[in-house]
């Protein structure tokens, strides 16, 4: 089994170095570890400093955002003939040490996708808030897996880690749309296509001062994450997310509706309400349209999963399939 770990990266010299040098040289089950570095339009030394410690480097030129250079190192590694690839950032907050960790239940035959668990000690298995982690950035991520988890019917404690192991079959399977992030809208492709998804517990650093370069803003961070997580859904489960938009006029307007009606039994009159009998109905009908749509966009949703048949042969023809 080859494995190939990629950094996606933007202006890290201080620490890739240290990085590389900590990468592992050997793990049990895997037979080749190559290191490949996604650069999104660095300044700095990045770039040289990993070409000088013999890293594959690719380069954006100029910055793209974070979705972008992942599924730019997805597809790179794929290219590098990958059977697991594991995704690390590139400012030591994860211990490379933990790859090991990390590729085992995919070696294993357990899981297809591993995802780091950054709120689980890995020693007590405590949830746990990560020592200088942003208050706000903990709530959001525990709001965002709390969402994911709803959404797929699942469990998932950290939808948001960049920290994570893919099978090939994982890999072959993931088609990204959103353009902020990745990191939500992964968890509920795979899981729509049945993937096996495992956990492990590691230790993280959040350095103190440290601003991040994908949140600049939190109020941001939770608009787009939220917007991502909500295409995502609507794409890939559309009854349900129609359903559920559709639920709230419904309810507002059956209850308007059986109020008026209540009155009128007992006056015989619709009168001082009348006008709330007319909204009602007009309310009912946007539920009914909303479901309609949801109706005709699940019949879409019969024509996206056979594009993503079709996309997975595809790669798998170029790539070669996974080894089972």
């Amino acid at each position: 089994m080859k494995l190939v770990i990629f950094t996606p990266c933007q202006n890290e010299e201080a620490t890739l170095s240290e990085l590389f040098k900590r990468m592992p040289k050997k793990i049990e089950g895997i037979d080749s570890i190559e290191l490949l570095m996604v650069d999104d339009g660095s300044t700095d030394k990045s770039v040289a400093i990993a070409r000088n410690l013999g890293v594959k480097v690719i380069e954006n030129k100029r910055k793209k955002k974070v979705a972008y250079t992942h599924m730019k190192g997805i597809e790179t590694v794929l290219d590098m003939g990958a059977d697991i690839a594991v995704s690390i950032d590139a400012d030591l907050q994860f211990s490379p040490e933990f790859i090991p960790t990390m590729v085992e239940p995919i070696v294993s035959g357990r899981a297809d996708f591993v995802s780091a668990n950054r709120f689980e000690n890995p020693e007590t298995g405590k949830t746990v808030k990560p020592d200088n982690m942003p208050v706000a950035k903990y709530f959001g991520n525990r709001v965002g897996a709390w969402l994911v988890s709803t959404i797929t019917g699942e469990k998932y404690p950290d939808v948001t880690c960049g920290f994570r192991a893919y099978s090939k079959e994982a890999l072959l399977n993931l088609n990204i749309n959103g353009k902020f992030t990745y990191t939500q809208e992964s968890f509920l492709v795979l899981a729509s296509k049945k993937m096996n998804i495992e956990f492990v517990p590691v230790e993280v650093k959040y350095f103190k001062g440290r601003k991040s370069r994908v949140v600049v803003s939190i109020l941001q961070y939770i608009l787009q994450s939220g917007i991502s997580i909500m295409s995502s859904f609507r794409d890939y489960a559309p009854l349900k997310f129609f359903g559920l938009l559709g639920l709230v006029p419904f309810v507002t307007g059956f209850v308007a509706a059986i109020f008026v009606l209540i009155h009128w039994i007992r006056t015989g009159s619709f009168t001082p309400y009348k006008y709330l009998g007319f909204a009602s109905i007009y309310i009912l009908s946007v539920s009914f349209v909303i479901w309609l749509l949801g109706f005709l966009a699940d019949m879409q949703d019969r024509l996206l999963h056979n594009q993503e048949k079709i996309l997975y042969e595809i790669k798998s023809l170029k790539y070669g399939k996974s080894k089972k």
